[in-house]
């Protein structure tokens, strides 16, 4: 349990350089500050063989990292990783352009697994509350000039399995976290921060991302609808 949080609000840390976090976590109504932090992603470790795991220690190595900057004296830092995972393989970000043909081929017309691990550190704390969520995603069938479409956008390079499913190339049913894919599972972490005695801030003041999100998406999510209460 995240335990609460006394006045002033508590300032929050998203220890991370991605827009598209920075996005998400911003629909939440909660006012955050940025920070990235660079910390090295290895899957050579046994933890491979356990995504969920796996992608917790990354996100809690991320976590560490920001308190070792000392971000985390007075703040709630948030951290974040997401790999994706196709049978037995566990895809990062591409090393290159040759790398990001591979994935993107292989991932083509399969379902995959997006499994990302989010951690909450407390400020003044070093022991991270944390957990995974992960999402079943259907690739579209991408022909080479579809591959050279997505590409040309610039953004392969940033993005773990070489896609970002907001370029319209993957697809997820209302069961399922879209914006887990896109890296932040935005209503597990609603939930995980106003759960009564372990909101971060004021009870009451993190806002219900569902319409928000089925307004970006132009459907109704019947997931978050079951974590958030909505």
């Amino acid at each position: 349990m995240i335990p609460r949080m006394t006045a002033p609000a508590t300032r929050i840390v998203l220890a991370s350089a991605s827009p598209r976090r920075r996005r998400l976590l911003s629909w939440l109504g909660l006012p955050f500050e940025v920070a990235a932090v660079d910390t090295p992603e290895s899957f050579d470790t046994p933890l491979a063989a356990d995504p969920a795991a796996l992608a917790i220690s990354l996100a809690e190595e991320k976590a560490a990292a920001a308190l070792d900057e000392g971000l985390g004296h007075d703040a709630l830092v948030l951290t974040f990783d997401t790999i994706v995972v196709l049978g037995n393989e566990l895809l990062a970000k591409p090393v290159d352009e040759a790398d990001a043909w591979r994935m993107l081929r292989a991932l083509s017309g399969r379902t995959h697994q997006v499994v990302t691990g989010c951690t909450v550190v407390c400020p003044g704390e070093r022991s991270p509350r944390s957990f995974a969520v992960t999402t079943d995603v259907q690739m579209k069938q991408l022909s080479d000039c579809r591959i050279e479409a997505w590409m040309a956008l610039g953004e392969y390079m940033g993005c773990a399995g070489a896609y970002n499913i907001e370029g319209q190339v993957a697809e997820v049913t209302a069961d399922e976290c879209y914006q887990n894919v896109a890296g932040l599972p935005l209503c597990h972490v609603h939930a995980e921060l106003s759960r009564g005695e372990a909101a971060p801030c004021t009870p009451g003041t993190t806002q219900n991302p569902v319409q928000r999100c089925d307004a970006a998406l132009q459907r109704l999510c019947r997931l978050g609808r079951s974590i958030t209460g909505a």
